[in-house]
């Protein structure tokens, strides 16, 4: 069973908040599009994915949550250009140091996972 906490976000009944994750495609000259998105299980099972592939993953538990929101396959929405902007500027410059990995998007912690 699950409720949420005072910020809206889902807790289990533990208490715990339940992992939420995203993953963005980006293809130059388009709008980074959801093509997944999930809570609890879902979440993990997309940072399972990610990670199994060597895809990078940022934390970002607030714009996780509001792309969430977005249908799959659609664009963000103008309210996260910036936001999201910023996080593949930063994997685009990590991927580059280290070689060449894809880019990925979630909003889960470290203790999370």
């Amino acid at each position: 069973m699950s409720g949420q906490d005072k910020a809206g976000q889902e807790v289990s009944a533990e208490g715990k908040k339940r992992p939420v994750a995203v993953a963005l495609n980006y293809q130059r000259g388009d709008l980074p599009k959801v093509v997944a998105a999930g809570r609890g299980a879902i979440a993990e099972k997309i940072l399972e994915i990610a990670f199994a592939n060597g895809v990078k993953v940022r934390e970002d538990r607030d714009l996780a949550e509001l792309l969430s929101a977005v249908e799959l396959n659609c664009p963000i929405p103008v309210n996260c250009f910036e936001a999201v902007a910023e996080i593949l500027r930063y994997l685009y410059q990590a991927n580059a140091r280290l070689g060449g990995a894809p880019v990925a998007e979630t909003g889960v912690s470290p203790d999370q996972r």
